[in-house]
């Protein structure tokens, strides 16, 4: 999921460095909220909610400041990781709730319910690229995004909704991870940005924008996701495995 939205920014000649500050700030915020109400869909909503609010204030930094995305999203990455601590205190929060820890670890008609979820947000983005208004602009903006503000098109508004957008799947992505892991780590999705990244331009989309789209992205991952669990699988050091 993070991927996905990780395409989208991308395409516009963007990039998103704060998604998995954005993981572990969401993920820890839905920890408490159930915590503190035993509301797995309140959980859930305080999580996307989250993802929202650093997608928006990236978006608006980006779009109407002129600020360049690396530097603006650096910084939330970094406010996302220091307030996460600050927060937990630097300790894991336990998740018990059978409806939060379905989303992670259920399964319905035998598929997990991690691979339904993300498997809805790969054909919700691919339409909403191919098919839409929206989509067709992404396009345009990363391909000439002067020619498209001389041709009338509100490039500032379409751009922060790509972020918004990208905030938003990294706070799905965090209670996928949360549940999965029945706990809320104040040191998740350390490393995300970077495998998001990676598999958007494993899966050939283009670093300068207007080329490329999540059937690409889906490879990419599935690459990144079978060599890593092929050298668990081989006991390989995690020590070599990052070499």
């Amino acid at each position: 999921a993070l991927a996905a939205g990780m395409t989208m920014v991308i395409l516009t000649g963007g990039i998103d460095l704060s998604v998995g500050g954005t993981v572990a700030l969401a993920g820890c915020f839905a920890a408490g909220a159930l915590h503190a109400t035993g509301n797995s869909w309140l959980a859930v909503l305080v999580a996307l909610g989250v993802g929202l609010m650093i997608g928006s204030v990236n978006g608006f930094f980006v779009s109407y400041t002129k600020l360049p995305p690396f530097i603006v999203t650096l910084a939330t990455l970094a406010l996302a990781r220091g307030f996460t601590l600050v927060y937990t205190e630097g300790r894991p929060l336990l998740v018990d709730a059978p409806l939060f820890d379905m989303i992670g670890g259920g399964f319905v008609a035998g598929i997990p319910v991690p691979v339904l979820i993300v498997a809805v947000v790969y054909i919700v983005v691919g339409f909403v690229l191919n098919q839409t208004k929206f989509g067709r602009l992404v396009y345009a903006i990363g391909g000439n995004e002067q020619a498209c503000k001389l041709s009338g098109i509100n490039v500032e508004r379409n751009k922060m909704l790509v972020y918004v957008w990208c905030g938003f799947l990294a706070g799905l992505s965090s209670v996928i991870l949360t549940a999965r892991l029945l706990s809320a780590q104040p040191t998740a999705g350390t490393g995300y940005e970077l495998d998001a990244i990676a598999a958007v331009i494993l899966g050939g989309t283009s670093l300068s924008g207007g080329e490329g789209g999540v059937r690409g992205t889906l490879v990419g991952a599935f690459i990144i996701g079978v060599l890593a669990n092929g050298l668990n699988l081989l006991n390989v050091s995690p020590f070599y495995q990052d070499v």
